[in-house]
């Protein structure tokens, strides 16, 4: 079947990686590196492989405040020299260094305007948007703390599919976690593993989706 839409997620695809923003974090901050990753391993595993609830899934699916977020974080988290970590504004530390692919926003235009439809779906962790670049980039945004669903949950899949007006068969999903990419597939939707601007856009030629 023809594709015809593209759903994309957001932080790791159309930002800068996430693990190069964590890191001038952690080091702006001079927070204990190997503290945080034991952490966010754990409460990662959690929230993907289906091993309990925990904060991840509250802050994505916005039953969680995003402060209530920032403190139990940060009370799991330590400095290099041993002090604690200020909770006030910490998402937005953590995600200060994304910046934009400009490839990836290029790529997804160049769909739109080629006749594909496009779609946003991205799981929150109370970090802010460039809202201003989606309404021309977009024809569906789906943010997962505004709809209290997250990715891999079919049901959002399956949100983002309504608001497309089309099949899963119909479209293409690029994501850079590999959880979300199976539940994508398990759908009937074909993934794109996203693992850098040049290699993603070249499946997306190959789909016949840029000219």
């Amino acid at each position: 079947m023809t594709v015809k839409a593209v759903i994309t997620d957001w932080g790791g695809v159309l930002t800068s990686p996430l693990n190069d923003a964590i890191a001038t974090w952690l080091a702006a901050d001079r927070i204990d590196a190997e503290r945080y990753r034991t952490v966010m391993r754990a409460w990662v595993k959690q929230a993907y492989d289906g091993g309990g609830v925990n904060p991840i899934h509250g802050l994505e699916d916005g039953t969680l405040d995003p402060a209530e977020f920032e403190r139990l974080l940060a009370a799991e988290l330590l400095t290099v020299e041993g002090g604690p970590v200020a909770a006030a504004g910490l998402i937005a530390r953590m995600f200060g260094a994304f910046s934009p692919v400009e490839p990836m926003y290029e790529a997804l235009r160049a769909a739109r305007a080629a006749g594909a439809r496009t779609a946003l779906l991205s799981n929150s962790w109370g970090n802010e948007y460039p809202r201003d670049l989606f309404a021309d980039l977009f024809d569906a945004v789906v943010i997962s703390c505004e709809v209290g669903m997250r990715k891999p949950d079919e049901r959002i899949f399956r949100h983002a599919l309504d608001l497309l007006g089309l099949d899963a068969a119909e479209c293409v999903f690029i994501d850079d976690i590999e959880h979300n990419i199976a539940a994508a597939e398990a759908l009937g939707i074909r993934g794109i593993l996203h693992t850098d601007p040049e290699a993603t856009i070249a499946e997306l030629r190959g789909l016949d989706l840029l000219p």
